[in-house]
């Protein structure tokens, strides 16, 4: 016995059947695809990770760039505040 019932056997007949019908250099082409497609998927994940992790700095020097833009009115005010000091 093999995988969940399945013979070594019954096995090689199914591959056997795969290679005939679609030949080894289209079934070495989709191993292929196949490996840069979890290669990929797995970078990816690496890269949300990362982009995770970094997030938070790149939070607070947005929300710090982005207080100055809110309201240019009160950014000039403070200018001129300065300035008289």
């Amino acid at each position: 016995m093999g995988f969940g019932g399945i013979s070594i056997w019954q096995l090689l007949i199914v591959l056997a059947i795969i290679v005939l019908l679609f030949g080894t250099k289209k079934l070495r082409g989709i191993g292929g695809d196949l490996g840069n497609a979890v290669k990929g998927f797995k970078k990816a994940m690496s890269d949300d990770e990362q982009a995770q992790a970094d997030k938070p700095e790149d939070a607070k020097k947005l929300a710090k760039e982005d207080a100055d833009f809110v309201d240019p009115a009160a950014t000039a005010a403070k200018q001129e505040k300065k300035s008289e000091q």
